[in-house]
């Protein structure tokens, strides 16, 4: 059996691309705290801090964390997928098109961020991860 690994460069895409949001979200929070003159407590909760910082900065931070979220589901999929001898372009396209829209959604949370087109962006990531757990479903059972 030979592993299909072309399918583990979208999760290493999408590692790397957690990386540039975890970037981004520092190179504006550490600036604003600096510029609140913000005493960081830790008696005080991070959230209750964080909350007073400017909106356009804690969507950085907002969409970060949310990279820790769905996402977690996408690793194992294409680890499951480059396993099977079956998997093949569908597979591919279906974890470049989730990558795809993982970084739209990003770009979009960070910096327009309404809320109606963010949930349609989420909704799409979460119909292709839909298809690529199916996708391995289908490949192992039949």
């Amino acid at each position: 059996m030979v592993p299909n690994t072309a399918l583990l460069l979208p999760a290493v895409a999408l590692a790397a691309w957690t990386f540039v949001m975890w970037a981004w979200m520092y190179a504006t929070r550490i600036p604003a705290i600096t510029g609140s003159k913000m005493k960081l407590d830790p008696s005080i909760p991070r959230g209750e801090q964080m909350a007073t910082l400017p909106p356009e900065v804690r969507w950085k931070a907002d969409n970060y964390n949310h990279l820790f979220e769905q996402p977690t589901l996408f690793y194992p999929m294409v680890i499951v997928l480059a396993l099977i001898p079956a998997s093949g372009a569908i597979e591919l396209g279906l974890a470049w098109s989730y990558l795809g829209s993982r970084v739209v959604h990003s770009l979009f949370q960070a910096t327009v961020n309404k809320i109606e087109v963010r949930f349609a962006l989420f909704l799409l990531s979460s119909l292709i991860l839909l298809a690529l757990v199916i996708r391995a479903a289908m490949l192992l059972l039949l």
